[in-house]
């Protein structure tokens, strides 16, 4: 049986992908930070396998990894999902807002990567989908430290895939505009307006799949009005 290991994965974009992989007959294995939603995630998908970690957290990641190949092995698929949003403007914004949005948005990436692929590289196969964003190539006003961090993410996938293509290692970045997920819950906007989760979860399930000899380097995907 084939595995993707998600992380964010308790709602949005990494839950409908969970759904996608899950539908296939893949063991699909995520974390989020919340427990609650994890459980009725769970509920959803018979065979789901859940982990607590706070991606913020180095030691939280290396503890989770060490479970993950302890008691799966290696991996298919690892896509790094897992982020958060805040609205602000370096100039005026805390500098615990750089530093967390860095850590969940980036670092986590990083290491998760570092961490999983010994496992790939050995066996000479595998995919590493990166979740990168629109902000991830347009400045927005209020983008402040979150663009950052999506611009990294961008960088260390492009790098990454250098590094990893003697490997037989195929590195993916998807570059969503919005999407409707719970972070647009409430807001004065049509859901129309919006990409369904479950597109991009396509998207992600399409790139995974195709031959060996393939890799669908970058996606960028928007809502057909237009970036919001």
């Amino acid at each position: 049986m084939k595995q993707i290991f998600i992380s964010g994965a308790s709602k949005g974009i990494g839950l409908a992908t969970a759904r996608r992989f899950h539908r296939e007959g893949w063991k699909v294995i995520i974390c989020a930070r919340g427990r609650e939603a994890l459980d009725a995630a769970a509920a959803e998908l018979p065979g789901l396998v859940t982990y607590v970690c706070d991606l913020s957290q180095k030691q939280s990641i290396r503890e989770l990894v060490d479970q993950i190949r302890t008691e799966h092995g290696r991996l298919d698929v690892l896509l790094n999902n897992g982020g958060t949003f805040l609205p602000g403007q370096m100039h005026t914004e805390d500098d615990s807002v750089f530093e967390t949005l860095m850590a969940t948005n980036l670092f986590s990436a990083y290491y998760m990567a570092k961490w999983l692929l010994p496992d790939m590289i050995a066996h000479g196969s595998g995919t590493v989908v990166n979740m990168a964003s629109i902000a991830s190539i347009t400045a927005y006003e209020h983008g402040g430290s979150y663009s950052v961090s999506k611009f990294g993410m961008y960088g260390f996938s492009k790098s990454l895939r250098e590094e990893m293509k003697p490997k037989g290692i195929r590195v993916i970045s998807i570059l969503p505009g919005a999407t409707y997920t719970a972070s647009w819950v409430g807001a004065d906007l049509p859901q129309e307006r919006f990409i369904p989760a479950e597109d991009v979860a396509e998207l992600v399930w399409t790139a995974c799949t195709l031959s060996d000899r393939t890799v669908v380097e970058d996606i960028v995907v928007r809502p057909h009005l237009g970036d919001l």
